[in-house]
């Protein structure tokens, strides 16, 4: 029975990476008090951009290139929210379908592309331990860096000054503000990150997952991301659980699909997605947890002199 379920869990740590690396940008971008909804649209820029470059300069070069992409991507998001006071939640609409298209224009030229992927790194003495070993310890370099993103975002906002900063501006940025706190820049930094670490999962999907380019590949990736966040309320490790979560669905649907389980593609496609509404829809109904760690300033527009 073991032997049958470690492919599965290999494939669920593998599946949950573009999430836990958006989910992550998600979580500090909200911690700040802003809410960025493009995630999707940042992911697939990032997905284009790294696919391009690492076509051309390789697989490192790919990575770059999908961070500073996401980044980039997110300035004009951060400008209308931030500088301008426009909705953030219309802004990162606007973002999501920007980021569609222009993915879908630029990637036109890239279709017929493809790069060989990245192997496994089994980490020697921790790979051979039974079980967990195989699970763990013998992906790729990117899976583990996931492992220490999440704990490093966990350290910062937990234990450094300037994690202690991010959270009081997403608390009360007038009170920050007036104790001398540049706020906007904070968001700023804030946002950028989490467009950095969308178009890292954005590159992985489209160099290291399923290495190739294909038209809005993420399927809708961005958007569980940013659920993730609230499914964790707001805590690193616990995305990290819920990324796992819908990436064991994911790779259970695709077994299912590959066994000749007698129902339709379609609705083992969407058994992923209708498991992460549910466990919403139940966090949801416990208020006091949600406002435990809910940013209070989330998604309200702060502009100083204002």
């Amino acid at each position: 029975m073991i032997e049958h379920l470690i492919p599965v869990l290999i494939g669920t740590l593998a599946a949950a990476t573009p999430l836990i690396f958006a989910g992550l940008g998600e979580l500090v971008t909200e911690k700040s008090g802003v809410i960025n909804l493009g995630v999707e649209g940042m992911m697939l820029i990032g997905a284009v951009a790294g696919f391009g470059a690492a076509l051309h300069w390789g697989l490192f070069a790919g990575f770059v290139a999908g961070a500073l992409a996401g980044a980039l991507a997110a300035l004009p998001f951060a400008l209308l929210t931030l500088s301008l006071g426009a909705n953030q939640a219309a802004s990162g609409l606007a973002l999501t379908i920007f980021g569609s298209g222009l993915s879908a224009f630029v990637g036109q030229y890239l279709v017929s592309e493809s790069l060989p992927g990245l192997q496994p790194w089994p980490i020697p003495g921790l790979s051979a331990i039974p079980v967990l070993g195989p699970i763990f310890f013998n992906q790729t370099v990117v899976v583990y860096l996931s492992y220490a993103a999440a704990i490093f975002v966990t350290w910062v906002l937990a234990k450094t000054r300037w994690g202690l900063v991010l959270r009081a501006v997403g608390e009360s940025p007038e009170a920050a503000h007036t104790i001398g706190y540049p706020v906007t820049s904070i968001r700023y930094a804030a946002v950028c990150f989490g467009g950095a670490m969308a178009g890292i999962a954005g590159a992985y999907l489209s160099t290291v997952y399923t290495p190739l380019w294909v038209q809005n590949m993420t399927a809708g990736r961005g958007w569980i991301a940013v659920a993730l966040v609230v499914f964790a309320t707001w805590k690193p490790l616990r995305l990290l659980l819920g990324a796992y979560l819908f990436g064991g669905m994911t790779i259970l649907q695709l077994h299912a699909q590959g066994l000749g389980v007698d129902l339709p593609s379609q609705l083992l496609s969407a058994i992923p997605y209708v498991a992460t509404i549910v466990v919403l829809v139940l966090i949801s109904r416990d208020r006091a947890l949600l406002q435990l760690n809910l940013p209070a300033s989330l998604g309200k527009p702060f502009i100083p002199g204002g």
